[in-house]
């Protein structure tokens, strides 16, 4: 094991993982499975009047920051890498007490979290329902023969957060005509055309297009006079 000239580390009081079998200089107890060296020495743990601590492995940052914060006393535990050649972080001992403080904060952060995210999600809903209602308006506004619940749908179908789809675009969002016509036409190329049926049967997409073009055409036709509309 690389030779440490101090227990004291620049972040604190120094603990190791011995790679071999080590015994304490004071009592003989061992093999230790962690030790603190004093003078070049292996002390164990209770000799060091560090048995009382406990470890805490690395990996949740918060946890331990908190840990050493909420503990008087504490000490950084380190193992030697002989394929890196240095000693690497392996965690902490920190007081019981104050482990148990410090994850009853982190507890109430992530409860915090947790109804930051639910609210939110009931945010983001909201602003998601007056735009679908906005967007069915505009389609209605365009399409004043589309029957209200298909143009319900093709809002609440286009508008879907994360879908990719026109109404999420920027053009969609700013219910542009171009945009509100595009999301209305897909509906009718899906719903009212054997487009899909179509591309499954192995018709190239644009083909496909080519072939129900006149009929969405017709939907569309339809739906832009107020007296065409039917169920």
């Amino acid at each position: 094991m690389a030779h440490l000239s101090t227990s004291v580390h620049r972040t604190g009081l120094l603990v190791i993982q011995p790679l071999r079998r080590r015994y304490c200089a004071a009592c003989r107890g061992g093999p230790l499975s962690l030790l603190v060296l004093e003078d070049g020495a292996p002390r164990c743990l209770d000799c060091a009047d560090l048995g009382h601590l406990v470890f805490l492995p690395r990996g949740d940052t918060a946890l331990t920051r908190r840990s050493r914060e909420e503990s008087t006393l504490s000490a950084v535990v380190v193992r030697f890498n002989r394929r890196k050649g240095r000693y690497e972080r392996q965690g902490v001992l920190v007081e019981e007490a104050g482990l148990g403080r410090a994850e009853a904060r982190c507890l109430a952060d992530a409860e915090a979290r947790r109804r930051r995210r639910l609210r939110d999600a009931q945010r983001r809903a909201a602003e998601d329902t007056r735009f679908t209602e906005v967007f069915a308006a505009e389609i209605r506004r365009l399409f004043p023969g589309c029957p209200p619940d298909r143009a319900a749908a093709t809002a609440a179908h286009t508008s879907v957060r994360g879908s990719g789809r026109v109404g999420r675009s920027a053009a969609g969002r700013a219910l542009s005509e171009g945009a509100v016509i595009s999301a209305v036409a897909a509906s009718v190329r899906h719903l009212d055309t054997p487009y899909d049926q179509l591309l499954m049967s192995g018709v190239p997409r644009r083909e496909a297009r080519r072939r129900i073009a006149p009929a969405v055409e017709e939907v569309l036709r339809g739906w832009r006079e107020p007296d065409s509309e039917t169920g």
